[in-house]
């Protein structure tokens, strides 16, 4: 009896316990955030807009019709941001591959015949995918003026039913 007792306290204590923890936890890192030159955003807008806009404040999104536009008219050239390998799987017909974990190795060799004012869209597979921003914004800084990132990349494209390669066969 005595011991159900004791640990029925140790119980009852930790239930108080853990949220004053927790409280005096957050109201230390609030007025941590308080004391800072920058304080941090309380509340931040998360949407793939803004994920897509430069710091001059530029959107670097283009829709997926937009994009079929741009492709049925050869007015742009597209190039993967995924891995080789996914690459290989499938991509946008006629697509140039140009991983951003090898971007430095192969920037100069894929990009040589590509003047400055040329079109590109990059893209890469869904909406949680940065890597086709992170090239255009590279492409943007190497020089190339007109870059935009393929909203919902890879999987829109092909949910929409638009030209690609697959592994050993052309679609359309």
């Amino acid at each position: 009896m005595m011991k159900s007792f004791k640990l029925f306290h140790k119980w009852r204590q930790a239930l108080w316990q853990i949220p004053a923890i927790l409280i005096v936890t957050g109201m230390l890192a609030l007025s941590v955030n308080s004391l800072r030159k920058a304080p941090l955003p309380l509340i931040g807008d998360w949407s793939v807009g803004t994920q897509m806009t430069t710091v001059s404040g530029e959107r670097l999104d283009i829709s997926i019709v937009d994009a079929a536009k741009l492709f049925r008219e050869k007015a742009a050239v597209f190039i993967d941001a995924r891995s080789a390998a996914y690459y290989e799987k499938g991509h946008i017909q006629g697509a140039l591959n140009l991983p951003w974990q090898d971007v430095d190795r192969l920037f100069l060799s894929i990009t040589a015949d590509l003047l400055p004012g040329t079109p590109i869209v990059t893209y890469c597979d869904g909406e949680g995918c940065n890597l086709s921003h992170d090239l255009a914004v590279f492409l943007r800084d190497m020089g190339f003026e007109n870059v935009k990132v393929l909203a919902g990349g890879w999987t829109a494209w092909k949910n929409a039913n638009l030209p690609v390669d697959e592994k050993n066969t052309v679609s359309f």
